[in-house]
């Protein structure tokens, strides 16, 4: 009983604390360098992580398109960011134009901030609040997880 109180105390002092995104830099379709700090939102940036390969995120871009209009009046800030490799890089901004991007996308083209973020996969989403914490993480797409990704910013403007 002694040694099941004192794990108790003892893991009660610790206190989660969610990953941090670091400022990073990455060239953009104009290939012009930007910060996460030129591109984060005033209340939450998301971070989609695609590739033009990726059947899954072609599904899921327009509708983060959708969600980025419905929440840029509550300074909700997206940004695609395409791990496409050098091989494919030409294609990347005439597939955003064709998916009807609106909102920033940065090239990781050797899957720097992808490794560093932790994203092993794509389609990959972040949700990072105001303090650089992720606060939400979602990994791949199935059509209809557009749903519980709304409710998650609209959760999160709520509290």
């Amino acid at each position: 009983m002694k040694l099941f109180l004192s794990l108790v105390i003892l893991l009660g002092g610790f206190v989660y604390t969610p990953p941090k995104v670091n400022n990073f830099r990455l060239k953009n379709l104009d290939n012009r360098t930007t910060s996460y700090k030129d591109v984060k939102g005033d209340t939450f940036t998301v971070i989609d992580f695609w590739a033009t390969w990726c059947k899954p995120c072609i599904q899921s871009i327009p509708k983060l398109v959708e969600m980025s209009d419905e929440f840029e009046d509550e300074g909700v800030n997206f940004v695609g960011i395409s791990v496409d490799g050098p091989r494919n890089l030409a294609k990347v901004k005439p597939f955003a134009r064709s998916l009807g991007l609106t909102y920033p996308v940065l090239l990781d083209t050797n899957s720097e901030v992808m490794g560093k973020l932790g994203v092993r996969a794509v389609p990959s989403l972040l949700i990072i609040n105001q303090d650089d914490e992720i606060v939400y993480f979602h990994e791949g797409y199935k059509p209809g997880e557009e749903v519980e990704i709304r409710d998650k910013i609209l959760e999160l403007l709520a509290e």
